[in-house]
């Protein structure tokens, strides 16, 4: 009972979160303006508006955004655990359509295949009636944001649903919860069966001797035990089962009902201590550790080896500049500063040494060469330049679909 009722209320907060993921607000396009209603309630064919910064509540196929030829920027980090952003572009012909009047306008046909659980596999066309003539392009991988993947460095995206509920990709490639056992709980279960066998053997080995007594006429009933008409006549083997089952009552106190029951609590009560750990809390995201289910608390502590297969997996996965070779020569940078390895940095007189032609090219090839994006809420207005307003360097932020790329430029801005 007590294991019921832990499971149920695991089972019930769970229950809590799925309501309000599905019952998260989304504006949709309908009747020429923005229609708000809940995640749960979008259909295939929906034309759904998604801002900067949120989750995508179903697989769209990318019609339009804020950038310029259509183009937005996701991360799928809740996805495949890839930081990263990617780009996604719409066809040319629905990336102008920027306005709800226009898109309410549009009249298309998407045809793509089955929903399928492969991430990075999609097969597609859309056909757009223009006038009097019919347009078809085709939908790849590039055009489909994923549900569960966010929307970065795009102030917002206009796309239609073409998978939603349990035919996302997202929901493809769930398992089934398997119901997970610790070696407590398993080295429990093994004594019970051995429990139960010795309940059974006394329970069996005392109905015999019962008989066995009972046999010789010399021993008689005490006058406390004796038996009715009744019970002489009735069957002997109903009279055994009977007896059988007392003598299960006798001995049930061998099983260890109140150790099942004081493990159980410990689990529950263990779940809140893990959430209430400062240890545990993240304050970058202001968020405690999260427990799904109690029943493998106690195996935390018996880890002793972690094997990963890739950087990220359990680390940042941030990459930081280290050192660079610059026309055969080992540079490393200290306090912002390309220093050739083994010199020592001193600048006497408060003004660093100009750089090399070679260290500045490096540098230049370095600011250039690359796809990152900065952030667009930090080129608005006064902030549309690299300097602040007391002429020193403001802090930007970068996006880039190659966190190497991310880390080679901020190394030569710094």
């Amino acid at each position: 009972t007590v294991t019921a009722i832990k499971q149920g209320y695991e089972d019930w907060l769970r229950h809590k979160a799925d309501n309000e993921v599905n019952g998260a607000p989304v504006y949709v396009v309908r009747s020429g303006g923005l229609v708000k209603t809940r995640s749960k309630n979008i259909r295939v064919g929906d034309i759904v508006r998604v801002a900067k910064d949120e989750t995508f509540p179903a697989d769209l196929v990318l019609l339009s955004s804020d950038r310029e030829h259509g183009c937005c920027y996701v991360t799928t980090a809740s996805l495949d655990g890839e930081t990263n952003l990617k780009t996604h572009i719409a066809v040319p012909e629905t990336a102008v359509l920027q306005s709800v009047a226009n898109l309410d306008k549009l009249v298309a046909v998407i045809e793509c295949q089955q929903p399928e659980a492969d991430l990075y596999r999609f097969v597609g066309r859309i056909t757009i009636s223009h006038q009097i003539e019919e347009i078809v392009r085709p939908l790849g991988p590039e055009s489909l944001l994923l549900r569960g993947a966010r929307l970065k460095n795009t102030k917002e995206i206009f796309g239609v649903a073409v998978y939603t509920g349990m035919e996302t990709k997202m929901a493809l490639n769930y398992k089934s919860k398997s119901q997970k056992r610790s070696a407590v709980e398993k080295s429990m279960n093994s004594f019970l069966i051995i429990y139960l066998i010795i309940l059974l053997c006394e329970a069996v080995l005392s109905t015999i001797l019962k008989y066995t007594w009972q046999s010789e006429e010399k021993w008689n009933e005490p006058w406390y035990n004796q038996q009715t008409d009744h019970e002489r006549n009735s069957s002997k083997i109903l009279r055994f089962i009977s007896d059988f089952l007392a003598f299960l009552v006798l001995y049930n106190f061998i099983i260890p009902i109140s150790l099942y029951v004081t493990v159980e609590m410990q689990k529950f009560l263990g779940s809140f201590f893990i959430g209430w750990d400062l240890d545990l809390y993240h304050e970058e995201t202001n968020e405690k550790a999260q427990v799904n289910t109690s029943d493998l608390n106690e195996e935390l502590g018996q880890v002793e080896y972690v094997f990963t297969d890739k950087t990220g997996t359990l680390t940042e996965n941030v990459m930081q500049f280290r050192e660079c070779s610059i026309n055969g020569l080992k540079y490393q940078e200290i306090n912002g500063r390309l220093v050739p390895e083994g010199l020592i940095e001193d600048f006497s007189d408060g003004v660093p040494p100009s750089l090399t032609y070679e260290e500045e090219l490096f540098l230049k090839a370095l600011c250039l060469c690359h796809t990152v994006q900065i952030n667009n809420d930090q080129t608005d207005g006064i902030c549309d330049s690299p300097w602040g307003s007391n002429g020193l360097p403001s802090e930007l932020e970068y996006y880039a679909s190659s966190p190497d790329e991310k880390a080679l430029v901020e190394a030569a801005r710094r």
